[in-house]
């Protein structure tokens, strides 16, 4: 079983309530080999709502508000469905705050991009399961 962001899957939970459908991803949860999941959602946070990102070990909004806590509960609750259905890899949004492998928005809002990976990826990372961007896996 996969882990999937739910985005990918053509649901509209990213931050501006939009998704970001990926057909493979959408086959795979067809096949019932893969289970779409928001950790955003999980943690609490509406759907449009303002944009994110990791700032200094901070999950912040553009305005300086502090949505640390809530990507840490999604991201637990999204640990709980991967351990629950025994998910040995995880498909996830590329540049996330919460989802992004390998490569994050760098906290400046401008659209730059550095190195690293979102709140849910980590936690996925330290538990073994194997992470893979949706760019990675076409």
């Amino acid at each position: 079983m996969k882990i999937v962001s739910a985005c990918l899957a053509g649901i509209g939970c990213r931050y501006d309530g939009s998704g970001k459908p990926c057909q493979k991803v959408i086959e795979l949860i067809k096949e019932g080999k893969a289970i779409p999941v928001c950790p955003e959602q999980l943690g609490g946070l509406t759907t449009p709502r303002t944009p994110v990102e990791i700032v200094e070990g901070k999950v912040l909004t553009k305005d300086g508000e502090d949505k640390t806590q809530e990507f840490i509960k999604g991201a637990e609750e999204g640990m709980k469905i991967a351990e629950m259905t025994n998910s040995t890899e995880a498909i996830l949004k590329t540049k996330s705050p919460s989802c992004g492998c390998g490569k994050i928005y760098d906290g400046t809002f401008t659209g730059n991009i550095k190195d690293g990976d979102g709140i849910f990826t980590k936690m996925l990372k330290q538990k073994g399961i194997k992470c893979l961007t949706e760019e990675d896996y076409e």
